[in-house]
């Protein structure tokens, strides 16, 4: 019964969990597939393990925290009843909850005022902590419990900083410290030598201690994350959970949660920390006993590929190399090269306005001098790869401030851009055709198909400036094409409004 066996949490990778008191259950996050992405893109769940979802205890409610593609996934949902109720945060876009809509399912918005009850689970979606980065301020965290318990509840701190108004509601007592916190690994490093959103191609800027270690990411996640939670008892691990296409080393570094949880324990007395695999389950029990863990046997993890994974690691680190970036999408027909003409050149007028607004935009409009002395109105390169009919080519175009407008200019070597101005973007064309016609999103070309240089700060690269310009949050037109080529997939013929 629900009063004797409390709260069980069973994590299914990446940052999906199933949760039952044994009574109801619901699924945050649901990646239920062997991996995610856009279109023909594969970004595979780590470690690999393969979900039996006819034996999965049926979900009642599905929570969705925010719209990325590694926690919203339209074939994951549409292996799921059409009876779950699915719920999101008041900000979640609409381009999100109207392809949930084609797929047969009632969406309900909830606000942080009123809990959500599953049974007699209860689920209060708290916003975002003021302080998170621009990508992630839609987030909804989850605080979970028991009606009528206390002292036992379960936050998730998904993707963001702590809620501020969690934090206020800790503060005054309204509520006890939870039981247990779930934390979400985020680093996402890469070997040196490696593709990875933070590289700087700028002599000097990128080397083996530009990479972020276990030591750093621990420290973040355990001491500064979960020090306003207050006394929390228990803390678990997940995140860092996928590979990203085409990547020659393998996993990330630092994505085995046992192992950091066990460095964990053995280096701090403050609270025990878990890292769980696909299938382990944490049982939070009702009477503040201590947290039980077990298997959920429909869950299958895929010993032979997690080792050929490994061992690929294994040797990049052993002898690393420098990947050069590759597209990631299709080749454009040469029937469209005509149609990815146009479509760049309608778009390059809206990128160099929204760029501006970006902290990329704001340090190149004040910079004075750069290298060779006073820089003139063109502050960053847009270096286009392999455009079409010219295969090994590079087309490039200025950011002018003055106007703003990006203004074709000679290609050069990159150690010559990379001397002219002081921010620079490669990517591949055919890349930024897929993001600009739904076929992919920025984050999946971002580490396979991008490199960059910027000066500054790691927040001023063209890396987050492209984020801002092309995420769902801004961008809910491409974000619902995006979504209408993955229905349309799965057999719904209907494209999505934006």
């Amino acid at each position: 019964m629900a009063a004797r066996t409390g709260l069980e949490l069973t994590f299914l990778g990446h940052q999906t969990w199933h949760i039952t008191d044994g009574l109801s259950t619901v699924l945050l996050d649901p990646i239920l597939t062997e991996g995610f992405g856009a279109g023909n893109l594969d970004f595979s769940i780590w470690p690999p393990r393969s979900i039996d979802v006819t034996a999965m205890p049926a979900p009642d409610a599905v929570i969705l925290s925010h719209e990325h593609l590694d926690h919203f996934h339209l074939p994951s949902l549409d292996l799921l009843p059409r009876t779950v109720a699915v719920c999101t945060g008041m900000t979640t876009p609409a381009a999100v909850t109207d392809a949930i809509a084609v797929l047969g399912f009632a969406v309900h918005r909830l606000d942080h005022t009123t809990p959500l009850a599953v049974g007699d689970i209860e689920i209060t979606l708290y916003p975002a902590g003021a302080r998170t980065l621009f990508w992630e301020q839609r987030v909804a965290q989850p605080l979970i419990r028991l009606a009528g318990t206390t002292g036992n509840d379960v936050f998730i701190g998904v993707d963001a900083d702590v809620s501020d108004l969690y934090i206020e509601q800790l503060a005054d007592g309204a509520l006890a410290p939870p039981r247990l916190a779930i934390v979400s690994n985020n680093a996402q490093t890469v070997p040196y030598g490696a593709l990875g959103a933070d590289n700087n191609l700028l002599p000097g800027m990128d080397g083996p201690r530009n990479r972020r270690t276990g030591i750093e990411i621990l420290h973040g996640l355990l001491i500064d994350y979960c020090k306003p939670l207050g006394e929390v008892t228990d803390v678990a691990l997940c995140g860092n959970g996928f590979t990203a296409p085409r990547s020659p080393h393998g996993p990330f570094l630092y994505a085995d949660h046992p192992a950091l949880a066990e460095a964990a324990n053995a280096l701090q007395h403050l609270f025990r920390v878990h890292g769980p695999r696909p299938g382990d389950r944490l049982t939070v029990p009702h009477d503040g006993g201590p947290i039980a863990t077990s298997r959920a046997t429909w869950v299958q993890p895929d010993q032979s590929a997690e080792a050929r994974a490994l061992e690929t690691q294994r040797a990049f680190l052993a002898e690393p190399r420098q990947v050069e970036p590759t597209p990631v999408t299709e080749p454009l027909p040469r029937t469209g090269w005509e149609t990815a003409r146009a479509l760049l050149a309608e778009e390059l007028p809206r990128m160099a306005r929204e760029l501006l607004a970006t902290r990329t935009g704001a340090l190149a409009s004040g910079l004075h001098d750069y290298l060779r002395g006073p820089v003139g109105s063109c502050r960053v390169v847009l270096r286009l790869l392999d455009p079409p009919g010219a295969a090994g080519a590079i087309e490039s175009y200025a950011w002018d401030i003055t106007g703003p407008a990006w203004e074709p200019v000679e290609s050069t070597s990159r150690e010559e851009g990379m001397a002219a101005y002081p921010f620079g973007i490669e990517i591949y064309y055919q890349d930024l055709i897929a993001v600009l016609e739904g076929h992919a999103q920025i984050w999946d070309v971002v580490g396979g198909s991008y490199q960059g240089w910027h000066i500054g700060e790691p927040l001023d690269s063209p890396v987050y400036a492209l984020f801002a310009v092309y995420g769902e949050h801004q961008r809910p037109d491409l974000a619902a094409h995006c979504y209408g080529h993955s229905l349309t997939a799965l057999g719904y013929a209907q494209d999505v409004a934006a």
